[in-house]
Parts: structure tokens; C-alpha cells; sequence
């Protein structure tokens, strides 16, 4: 198990690998975000997308299968989030990309009230099978330190 005291600040890793299906896309688009340019190629075509694209809602959830998927290999002592900051979408993800999933340790700190947790911050960058960005954010991640030793 992994402690926020194991949590080194500047260490990075890559996470893994979604490949995105139009299935997908299009039952994500039918139930959460039922935009003609995630649902229709022709209404697609019409806008900057120029074919179907998927929710950057959707990029987020495929993301965070890939992040849960390999944290799942090398458990930690992760305590859910307060929340993301700075959630940008950068490029369109099409049926067909390939993303991989990376993220950075960029700072970390013991909560002052509670001496049991700390958090992390975490910068993820998402990027298609070109190498280029798509969506990127940060997060912060509440983590149980080190139990003491009896």
C-alpha cells in the first residue's frame, strides 16, 4: 500500500491506454451529453469536430478508467477528491484515437486539521496516438498517511 509519504513530488508516470470506439461514443453522447455533433455524423460535418467527436465528459471518464485500472495493480491509500482544477479540453477525440494517459505529482501537502490525511496534486495529460495533448487538468487527491507504528 501506498502512503502520501511515499508520494514523491516530480515523479510522473504513464498510466495506460484507452482505445476509443464509436459504440462508445455515440452511447455516452445517447445518455449524458445528446449533442448532434457526438451523435451524428452529418451534423458533425457542419462544425470545426468535422466528424463525430466525443464528450470531453467522456474523455474524462475514459481517463479515469485508465488511471483506476493501474492504481488498481499498485494499490494506494487514495481517499477520493475535492475536486479537479483547471479542466481544459484541447483537440477533438474521434472513434479510432488511442489515448494514453499520463500524470505528474506537482505538489503535496499534510492537512493541518486532520493529521491522518494529506493531499496531492496531480497534473494529467491525456494524449491521442499522434502524441498530441487532448485534455489535460488538475487534480487533487486526498491520500491517508503512513499508520504510526505501535
Amino acid at each position: 500500500m501506498l502512503y502520501w509519504e511515499d508520494m514523491v513530488v516530480g515523479s510522473s508516470r504513464e498510466f495506460g491506454h484507452y482505445d476509443v470506439t464509436r459504440e462508445e461514443v455515440l452511447e455516452f453522447a445517447n445518455k449524458f451529453d445528446p449533442q448532434p455533433f457526438h451523435l451524428s455524423d452529418d451534423a458533425a460535418a457542419k462544425t470545426h469536430f468535422g466528424k463525430i467527436a466525443a464528450s470531453g465528459w467522456h474523455t474524462g471518464s475514459m481517463s479515469m478508467r485508465v488511471i483506476v485500472d493501474a492504481l488498481g495493480k499498485e494499490p494506494q491509500a487514495g481517499l477520493g477528491s475535492p475536486g479537479i482544477d483547471e479542466l481544459r479540453w484541447l483537440k477533438p477525440v474521434y472513434p479510432g484515437d488511442r489515448l494514453t494517459v499520463h500524470g505528474m505529482i506537482v505538489d503535496k501537502t499534510p492537512s493541518r486539521s486532520k493529521p491522518s490525511l494529506g493531499t496531492i496534486r496531480t497534473e494529467t495529460i491525456v494524449t491521442n496516438q499522434d502524441g498530441v495533448d487532448v485534455m489535460r487538468y488538475t487534480s487533487i487527491v486526498l491520500m491517508q498517511r503512513q499508520p504510526a507504528s505501535a
